[in-house]
């Protein structure tokens, strides 16, 4: 959970953190309400925007492989990281790459 415990940092930096997941609305909501995530997490459950954004795993179709975005208000992809399972990129690294915007 250390996305939720830097949210406030995200924010701080005049951003907004969202996660994708690819499960329906209502186990969506069921993660959010269970871990008690204060940020947006969005139900992507056809998977549109998971295959546009290259992060389908690909030893579990069913499912999004950890991966970081920094898209701009103009809508390009400043950084990114494409995680493998089971690894997330640090949030320390998110917020040095905000800082270098």
């Amino acid at each position: 959970m250390e996305l939720q415990e830097n949210y406030e940092k995200i924010q701080a930096a005049g951003t907004e953190l969202f996660a994708i997941s690819s499960e329906n609305v209502a186990l969506t909501q069921r993660t959010v309400e269970n871990h008690g995530l204060k940020y947006p997490v969005l139900s992507d459950n056809k998977k549109e925007v998971i295959i546009a954004y290259n992060v389908l795993d690909p030893y579990n179709t069913r499912i999004a492989r950890p991966a970081a975005y920094i898209i701009t208000p103009d809508g390009k992809v400043a950084w990114k990281s494409l995680d493998t399972a089971g690894v997330r990129v640090p949030t320390a690294t998110i917020l040095t790459e905000l800082g270098k915007l």
